[in-house]
């Protein structure tokens, strides 16, 4: 107003042009190629590439197919009696797919589009110790994109009260936040989690220790699952449940007092119980709870009204204290207990328990896709969820898959014919099996994406000579996908050219003339002879995609 005595609101915040930044809708988080689909197609953890940047905007034609959901193939059931083939499948399924995890979170959209409650993804951290090296030009502007592209596709999946929780330390979080407030909506982020996982990184006199790791919660609606989580494990657990309903009322005397309830105006809660009268704010039950309180030896109210009145809360029936967003209570995974993989980057199983706990229920669908150890799935498959994990390295088999096999156990052969529950053996017991009351069994199906050029890309990478690679190079002139702007007749007349060059400079050629958009055979393209997908992978294709 012209006569008011300032025109700036009664709030502090950042502006930019007279607006302030929480209410502008054009903030946002911009890096080099934001508009760029990056594949990331690393299949070993020490393998490198000048990584595709596919520019949706400027060259739509090169990912025209890139993004089509993807034939499956390799099918296997995993159960309590081995390995078996598969012949149906459901929404219900737990299931592991090998391949690209961009590519393969595309080919889920169609059958699990909403259907997802619960995201945790423990992505590489961009460290030089992790096993992101897409690029080496340009790593930071190179991860981010890495991970705007599949956090997009990871909000469409998510049921409306689902959720996300991206794990992470201090190289990219605070990237990762502004870029998760603007796929999901900043008024939908919920928490900073804090692990302090006790296991310092030193950089000796040149700076402090770095003690933690930060997960990122956020919702894709107001209106996400959230269940309070109670820990036992706090360091201040003991005097906490001794104390808890114990204060001075100004007399000398001591009282229960309840931290939630204010009673000054409830009449009914001022009574006189077993001679003692009530603190001036009243008890903190009814007489009838206090009652059976005290008749279940909970309650002691000693004979001498000038002594300390408390609760004895037991702990066989205590569900501890609400747990906040700094968790100091679970460690890493000690590297001579049972659960340890041997992935140097393990998770523990407990902290995936509180975090499924915490937003999801049983029968739930939980998605890790980057699921590395498969902690993820073991302790979604402990806890009675469903579960779709991705993996695009090759450990997926020897880690994750053994893994998940070891946690559903064999059935006990053994069993009396007349006992109608099967029971189970050789069973994973490390983790949460005991606190989960884990005892075998379920089942979860294997596939992978079905290769095009990822075959002939694996070939040129295994490749130990020069003679091998050109035989490759015959091959791929009528097998493979080059790309349109490659002379094959140029090439052949350049052979001697080609020999002049390093091994590497020679794969790095022939991995630069595949066409990186024709990695895995398109599910539209299934009855295409030139791909050889079989009866078996054209009908459970069919069955898969055709699920609703």
């Amino acid at each position: 107003m012209p006569d008011s005595y300032t025109q700036f609101k009664n709030k502090i915040g950042l502006t930019a042009n007279g607006t302030y930044l929480t209410e502008s809708k054009e903030v946002v988080l911009d890096f080099p190629y934001k508009d760029c689909v990056l594949q990331g197609c690393q299949d070993k953890e020490d393998s490198k590439r000048n990584e595709i940047f596919f520019n949706e905007t400027l060259a739509p034609d090169d990912i025209d197919m890139l993004l089509e959901p993807k034939v499956l193939t390799n099918f296997k059931k995993y159960d309590a009696t081995g390995e078996h083939k598969v012949t149906e499948l459901n929404t219900q399924d737990n299931l592991i797919i090998k391949g690209n995890n961009l590519l393969a979170l595309h080919s889920l959209l169609s059958v699990y589009r909403g259907k997802v409650k619960l995201i945790y993804i423990d992505p590489p951290y961009n460290t030089d110790n992790d096993s992101f090296r897409y690029n080496d030009k340009f790593n930071h502007s190179t991860w981010i994109t890495f991970m705007k592209n599949r956090l997009e596709v990871a909000r469409e999946l998510l049921t409306e009260n689902g959720v996300i929780f991206v794990h992470l330390d201090y190289n990219e979080v605070h990237y990762c936040k502004i870029l998760l407030d603007e796929i999901f909506g900043r008024e939908f982020f919920i928490n900073e989690i804090i692990w302090r996982r006790k296991q310092a990184t030193s950089y000796g006199n040149s700076k402090f220790g770095i003690t933690n790791d930060t997960i990122l919660l956020y919702s894709r609606s107001d209106t996400y699952c959230f269940n309070p989580t109670y820990s036992l494990d706090d360091e201040n657990t003991q005097k906490y449940i001794k104390e808890r309903f114990v204060y001075d009322d100004g007399d000398g005397r001591k009282y229960m007092k309840s931290p939630l309830v204010n009673s000054l105006y409830r009449p009914n809660l001022k009574y006189m119980f077993k001679g003692v009268n009530p603190p001036k704010n009243g008890w903190l039950y009814s007489q009838e709870r206090m009652q059976s309180l005290y008749d279940n030896g909970e309650l002691i109210i000693p004979n001498d009204n000038n002594a300390r009145i408390y609760r004895k809360i037991f702990l066989d029936t205590y569900k501890g204290q609400v747990i906040q967003n700094i968790w100091t209570d679970i460690p890493i995974v000690n590297p001579m207990a049972n659960e340890q993989t041997g992935f140097t980057t393990q998770k523990p199983e407990k902290l995936l328990e509180r975090i499924i706990n915490a937003c999801s229920n049983e029968g739930d669908i939980v998605l890790d896709f980057h699921l590395g150890s498969g902690t993820t799935c073991a302790v979604a498959h402990k806890m009675g969820r469903s579960y779709i994990g991705i993996e695009q390295m090759d450990y997926i088999e020897d880690i994750s898959v053994t893994r998940l096999k070891k946690v559903i156990g064999r059935a006990d052969e053994t069993k009396d014919l007349l006992e109608s529950e099967t029971k189970y053996t050789d069973f994973d017991s490390s983790g949460i099996s005991k606190a989960s009351l884990w005892k075998g069994g379920g089942s979860f199906v294997y596939c992978e994406l079905k290769q095009n050029n990822q075959l002939w890309i694996d070939k040129v990478i295994n490749a130990v000579d020069s003679d091998e690679l050109l035989n490759i190079w015959q091959i791929m002139q009528d097998k493979a996908q080059l790309s349109y702007k490659i002379d094959v007749k140029t090439i052949n007349n350049s052979v001697n050219d080609f020999k002049l060059l390093s091994l590497e400079e020679q794969k790095q050629f022939l991995l630069e003339i595949l066409d990186k958009n024709q990695l895995y055979v398109n599910y539209t393209e299934i009855e295409d002879v030139d791909y050889q997908c079989s009866e078996e992978e054209k009908n459970l294709n069919n069955i898969f995609y055709g699920l609703k």
